[in-house]
């Protein structure tokens, strides 16, 4: 994708041409027809992708991420985008002397984290994105949850044990948020027009007020809304593994409690599994668990027989 093209209509290609430079014209062709079948499954589809982790703090990754999402546009599929922005906050609140609390590994979120964290994830960050976006030949738009009454908000709190106790207690967590409600017609507005959406996960609650959204919970509830063909979560492991370490190809509902049963699948991956069930209970075809720090890993999951990451649906397909 990123080899430059013959001068004069041929000859050879120029040096550093790409990754496939060293790929025969047959090899080329049959990497080509292999994506056939996948480019017309996918025509016309909404692909939503959760962006974050390891390729967000990296120069390189970020424009190949760039140019994964513009090729996909190109060939007739409409990416959506939804970026986290954690460490960034965590950044930026250190730097201004704002002291983050956590529970649970959330960070209670009151007034002046807020202001910051939408100013980092709505400001800074989303801009970010869509800036290596255009420079890899696209357009996009970047947008909150707050745009557009895109997404109303609603008040989350956590339960949580005292330590040493069997008691637990309500945590009240500040302005952090989930999806109550869906508008996505600025979303469709847009990529009718030829853009990508570049979407924060900062919604507007009942009375206006700003709300944090879990990353992952946002791309989950947009992927529903939108009757999205994949939810795509980038992450920094290969995917669901097994108790050898093996990559597993495709998940259920029921393949998913069985694990969880056996302490297979444990800490951060349960709420990501949980979050793809979610959205295709919603809507969603299908959802995606991928290692976001491998090149071009969202072509390789899309275009290729093999894929790339753990496949997630709500029930077994057939």
């Amino acid at each position: 994708m990123s080899e430059s093209p013959p001068v004069n209509g041929g000859g050879a290609a120029p040096p550093n041409a790409g990754p496939n430079a060293g790929l025969d014209a047959g090899a080329k062709a049959s990497v080509l027809i292999e994506a056939l079948p996948f480019l017309r499954r996918y025509a016309g589809r909404t692909f939503v992708v959760k962006y974050g982790g390891h390729a967000m703090g990296d120069n390189a990754a970020a424009a190949s991420f760039a140019q994964d999402i513009v090729l996909l546009k190109a060939v007739g599929i409409n990416p959506v985008v939804v970026h986290g922005g954690g460490p960034q906050i965590g950044a930026m609140l250190e730097r201004v002397g704002v002291e983050s609390r956590f529970v649970d590994g959330l960070r209670v979120t009151d007034e002046a984290t807020v202001e910051i964290a939408e100013m980092v994830l709505s400001g800074a960050i989303n801009k970010q994105i869509v800036a290596a976006i255009h420079a890899a030949g696209g357009r996009a738009l970047g947008l909150s949850g707050k745009d557009a009454g895109l997404v109303k908000a609603r008040k989350v709190s956590r339960d949580t044990r005292v330590e040493d106790s069997a008691i637990e207690q309500l945590v009240d967590l500040g302005f952090v948020g989930e999806p109550a409600e869906i508008d996505p017609q600025v979303i469709e507005m847009a990529t009718a027009s030829g853009l990508i959406p570049v979407i924060a996960p900062i919604g507007a609650g009942d009375q206006g007020e700003t709300y944090n959204i879990n990353a992952d919970t946002m791309a989950g509830a947009l992927a529903g809304a939108l009757g999205a063909a994949r939810l795509l979560l980038l992450t920094d492991v290969a995917g669901v593994l097994d108790g050898d370490g093996q990559l597993v190809s495709e998940l259920d509902e029921a393949s998913i409690e069985t694990l969880r049963a056996k302490g297979v699948i444990t800490g951060g991956m349960i709420p990501k599994l949980e979050t793809c069930l979610a959205a295709t209970r919603e809507g969603c075809e299908a959802a995606v668990i991928l290692d976001g720090r491998v090149e071009h890993a969202m072509l390789l999951e899309f275009f290729t027989a093999s894929g790339a990451g753990t496949l997630v649906r709500a029930v077994q397909n057939g």
